[in-house]
């Protein structure tokens, strides 16, 4: 014959550990948060990265048309700003330079990669501040792009 005492004793280890889960998510959940913010930063520097990389591309494309076009530094910067402008810190900026996060110089250089003119566009981009990661990512990070295209015609 069975035990009465035995038939409750099962429901009484569930109810002991029952609050197991919360302790455990409790202990995990700073380490859960910390992934998530360094995904989210980090997913938004790539996306920095590229952009930038497409707007010193597209800038040089256009300085590279002729020789007459391949020192214009401010429609260069007018493309690079079109190019740039789905990243958050870049609304409302219309000029390269001073106190904006975004530098575009362009220069007709004598002679490129393969001895005939070139142009050639430098674009820096400062990122607006995020979460600081310490020992993988900083609060701001500079990226700078440099592009050279030979000039056609």
């Amino acid at each position: 014959m069975k035990n009465s005492n035995s038939a409750l004793r099962p429901a009484a280890n569930r109810d002991s550990r029952r609050g197991n889960s919360v302790i455990e998510f409790a202990l995990f959940a700073p380490w859960l948060l910390f992934l998530f913010v360094g995904a989210f930063d980090w997913g938004f520097y790539a996306y920095a990265l590229q952009a930038t990389q497409s707007a010193a591309r597209v800038a040089a494309l256009y300085t590279s048309s002729s020789n007459a076009t391949a020192g214009d530094s401010a429609t260069a910067c007018s493309y690079a700003i079109d190019e740039l402008k789905r990243i958050p810190n870049m609304s409302g900026v219309t000029t390269c330079g001073g106190s904006s996060p975004l530098t575009v110089t362009a220069l007709s250089v004598a002679s490129g990669p393969d001895l005939k003119p070139a142009s050639q566009v430098t674009v820096t981009y400062t990122t607006m501040s995020l979460i600081p990661i310490p020992g993988l990512l900083s609060r701001q990070i500079t990226i700078t792009r440099i592009v050279q295209m030979r000039v056609r015609g």
